[in-house]
């Protein structure tokens, strides 16, 4: 652990007051007369977050009917886009095509075969936020907020919100409150799914600061069928506060198996050739600010660490 920088309060920060200054004059009277459309041609220009740390949008009620737009409010009749789109998409196929010559996704045979860590995700500026989503209650009418943002030493990300319990209105919603950041899943050449494979290694490695609220870590898989798609593997990470970077390992044999956030009784190993996505989801009951930095995320080979799995696994049709 090494000392770290100060950290910035929680919550959003606050817009600029506006001055009297920067408003404009009021147009004279004679060019009034000769352009009546110039006072209303003023723009209404809205604020916005940048992509990387806007809400994802899209939930739907289990049980509500599923909304199917008709298939020409996809189309796009812009060909300049679609040769920009396949120039970029055939020139991912030519770095996959060098990336293999080279080795394994890109890496050499003697670094896959001695390597003992990876970094996965390592955040180094604004230009690695866009890699991840934030989302929270507020797709289903909650109040609860988040955002993602670059650290104060411009080296890690910076999650930071509000937690609100308080259930909408509904009816029908009786908890609420939960905050979560997660990757985005890897895309290789015409949008094909990409996983990682991680099966050299046996422990996640974390390098975070928190507040000293616990944390759900959360990794996703590729799956064979549609109902296993909500099938998440989840372990706790508690942090505590301070102004100390905090080392986190997570054994991977210590991650079980729930769905749509219910503890599976048919639990089994997390498959390591066939990672997608890794997240971090805050839904600890409890009203208030909250922050948590991330440095990197990597995984390592613990030699000490010989443990396949940490739980039992139930058989439906036990052998007499």
């Amino acid at each position: 652990m090494s000392p770290a920088h100060p950290t910035e309060p929680c919550g959003f920060p606050p817009s600029p007051a506006l001055s009297t200054n920067a408003l404009p004059s009021p147009p004279s009277p004679a060019l009034v007369l000769r352009r009546p459309s110039v006072r209303m041609a003023a723009p209404l220009r809205v604020r916005t977050l940048p992509a990387a740390c806007r809400l994802i949008r899209g939930y739907r009620r289990p049980g509500a009917p599923v909304e199917k737009p008709p298939p020409w409010k996809w189309l796009r009749w812009d060909w300049r886009e679609g040769v920009e789109s396949m120039r970029q998409q055939w020139a991912l196929v030519w770095e996959e095509a060098a990336g293999r010559l080279r080795g394994p996704e890109g890496r050499s045979l003697q670094e896959e075969l001695l390597g003992q860590n990876r970094v996965l995700w390592q955040f180094r500026g604004a230009q690695s936020l866009p890699h991840w989503v934030v989302s929270s209650d507020q797709e289903i009418g909650g109040r609860s907020r988040a955002r993602l943002r670059v650290g104060s030493n411009g080296q890690s990300a910076l999650l930071t919100g509000h937690l609100r319990t308080e259930p909408p209105r509904d009816g029908q919603t009786r908890y609420s409150g939960y905050c979560t950041l997660r990757s985005r899943p890897l895309q290789g050449p015409f949008h094909l799914k990409k996983y990682h494979d991680l099966s050299n290694f046996n422990t996640l490695l974390l390098r975070v600061r928190g507040d000293g609220r616990p944390w759900m870590v959360n990794i996703s898989t590729g799956v064979y069928f549609t109902h296993h798609k909500d099938d998440l593997y989840n372990y706790f990470m508690f942090t505590r506060g301070g102004p100390y970077w905090q080392d986190v390992k997570i054994p991977f044999s210590k991650f079980f198996l729930t769905s749509r956030g219910r503890i599976q009784d048919n639990q089994h190993p997390l498959w390591l050739d066939k990672i997608s996505t890794i997240g971090f989801t805050l839904g600890d009951k409890v009203n208030g600010p909250f922050q948590l930095e991330i440095d990197f995320i990597a995984v390592c080979n613990d030699r000490a660490h010989t443990e396949e799995f940490a739980y039992e696994k139930y058989k439906r049709n036990p052998e007499v």
